[in-house]
């Protein structure tokens, strides 16, 4: 049956991925929620550097149908809120994880542009008309991914190393199990009960038993479960041009292939593709009070105003893109935190929950980089930062 067009739109690549399908286990030593970079990342080396432990990993969608899959692929270093305590090498963790897992992600790092609307390098190549002279201002340390590939690479992995992966499987509660002591009291231990809800199955949820750890990786969606009350979810969004000429990049400044994002306001980001199109990014769409953003299409009122004016903004950027065709439209969840800084802690309420959620936009390498960290930390051999 034909659902009709994703109300995100489609981004320019995909995850040629699935899954094999396997009953939904009983009882698991670990359990990642979220099919998306950080929970893969996570859910990978919770088995390979534990190959006898279990771990099962539930995506309420497909995987990477979240931001994950959605991004625009511009590889950063740092947070958005820059180098915090003990953060290490982003992008050199990312290139050695992708490199050691043989995930043809069609990574490049030639650094990143910082365009602003003043000042400015003497000998900028970059010289758009938006909301005045957008000009570099700073080179700094990132590159490009496919985002598809990665997602791919990353479930490929997990599941080569016995990771269980069940997509279309959302996490409706979580709870600590309590059992009765011979004292007749009631004591609580670290497994927890988990019910979920499969596509397709009725609506009655099914319960599964977690013995040893769980990681919420679910970025914009199940803030409920995370208690992540203090942030942000919404859409921003995205398109993608056909592929450019020769002359075309080298009359917009971007022959040494370098993604860009201004400093200043209003925001602009982008790069281009392997096969030469570009990809434009802005602006931000709001959640609906109930804060579930699959009821957001970009293909109406509000969102499809603010695709329009982004489109209308691009073919004002220079002459070589006035006339250029538009081939993707579409938009990702971002999740937006106070002061900028990841999510990454025990959960406030729950023992043995891991939170890792809020990348702010700067999660394509580093949402990878921190999943080591949580299946480090749930293993007991790392701390989790004080961030």
């Amino acid at each position: 049956m034909n659902k009709g067009p994703h109300p995100w739109g489609t981004p320019p690549w995909a995850v040629d991925f699935r899954p094999h399908a396997k009953p939904l286990p009983k009882s698991v030593d670990f359990c990642v929620i979220g099919g998306g970079f950080s929970g893969l990342s996570a859910a990978f080396w919770l088995k390979a550097l534990t190959p006898d432990r279990s771990v099962l990993l539930l995506e309420r969608a497909s995987l990477g149908d979240g931001a994950s899959g959605r991004t625009g692929g511009m590889v950063l270093a740092e947070t958005a809120a820059g180098d915090l305590p003990g953060l290490g090498d982003v992008l050199g963790g990312y290139r050695r994880i992708l490199r050691g897992l043989r995930i043809d992600s069609e990574l490049a790092l030639p650094g990143a542009f910082e365009l602003g609307r003043s000042g400015g390098l003497s000998q900028s190549l970059v010289t758009w008309d938006d909301s005045g002279a957008l000009r570099v201002v700073k080179k700094v340390p990132g590159g490009t991914v496919n985002p598809g590939r990665v997602v791919a690479g990353l479930a490929r992995a997990a599941q080569d190393a016995s990771v269980q992966i069940v997509e279309h499987a959302e996490l409706v509660a979580i709870a600590p199990l309590f059992e009765s002591a011979a004292t007749g009291r009631s004591t609580e231990t670290t497994a927890l009960q988990l019910s979920v809800r499969l596509s397709g199955q009725g609506s009655s949820p099914r319960e599964l038993l977690c013995n040893r750890g769980v990681l919420l990786a679910t970025n914009a969606f199940s803030l409920d479960l995370s208690d992540s009350i203090t942030v942000q979810p919404k859409l921003t969004l995205a398109l993608a041009t056909e592929p450019l000429t020769r002359s075309q990049i080298a009359a917009l400044g971007l022959e040494s292939r370098r993604p860009f994002y201004t400093v200043d306001l209003p925001y602009l980001w982008g790069r281009l593709m392997k096969n030469d199109a570009a990809i434009f990014g802005s602006g931000l769409v709001h959640a609906p009070r109930d804060g579930d953003l699959m009821r957001v299409d970009i293909h109406r009122s509000d969102a499809a105003e603010r695709m329009a004016s982004l489109e209308n903004r691009v073919r004002g950027l220079h002459p070589a893109l006035k006339n250029v065709q538009i081939t993707h439209r579409w938009a990702g969840p971002i999740l937006l935190t106070d002061g900028q800084r990841p999510l990454f802690r025990p959960h406030p309420h729950m023992p043995g929950v891991t939170v890792l959620v809020g990348f702010n936009g700067h999660g394509v390498a580093l949402s990878v980089y921190l999943g080591r960290w949580a299946a480090e930390a749930l293993l007991g051999r790392r701390e989790l930062p004080k961030w």
